[in-house]
């Protein structure tokens, strides 16, 4: 496993996603629920299942037509990280918000 170094905006935004929800993703899902292009999402998950938040099957759905899915999903350590990663940019979010000065009561 590699460790993750940075966790950016994309990272939140996917592993937000992978989150919400109680099944496997695949990745064009991800990339049209985060509003990221896939030469951002596809290396992100790629970095993910190596640092052991992420495993990553194919959909062995036969009566499905098109293309074989690529399906994601937090193991056990990648969702307890993926909370507090959420939790930290929450956290951050709210510091950052300007504090209402006296022209906003007017």
């Amino acid at each position: 496993m590699e460790p993750l170094e940075r966790v950016g905006a994309a990272t939140v935004d996917v592993l937000a996603v992978l989150l919400d929800g109680d099944r496997p993703r695949w990745g064009l899902e991800i990339i049209k629920l985060t509003g990221r292009p896939s030469g951002s999402v596809y290396p992100l998950l790629d970095r993910l299942e190596r640092a052991g938040w992420v495993t990553s099957s194919w959909d062995d759905d036969v009566d499905r037509r098109g293309p074989r899915r690529r399906m994601y999903v937090l193991t056990s350590e990648g969702a307890r990280e993926a909370v507090k990663v959420l939790a930290r940019k929450k956290s951050t979010a709210k510091r950052a918000l300007p504090k209402p000065g006296p022209e906003a009561a007017r």
